[in-house]
């Protein structure tokens, strides 16, 4: 399996968790919220990162799931 960081986007239909580089979503919900939990499990588990979107498209927010370059002391 390849660690692809999951970024949570605008979509018509709601909120759509995509893979990076993904042509499709890879599931679309109603509410920011669901798809933010859906896009955490999947980089969990694939050691990626998160990347939220807000509703104009710009990350307003991102959370790293695997390998940390530069982790927090004490």
């Amino acid at each position: 399996m390849t660690k692809r960081n999951q970024h949570v986007v605008p979509h018509d239909n709601g909120w759509a968790v995509k893979g990076a580089g993904a042509g499709r979503a890879t599931k679309v919900v109603p509410t920011q919220g669901e798809a933010i939990g859906i896009a955490r499990g999947i980089a969990r588990n694939q050691q990626s990162e998160l990347l939220i979107h807000g509703e104009d498209g710009r990350i307003r927010a991102r959370d790293s799931y695997g390998n940390d370059p530069f982790p927090p002391k004490g």
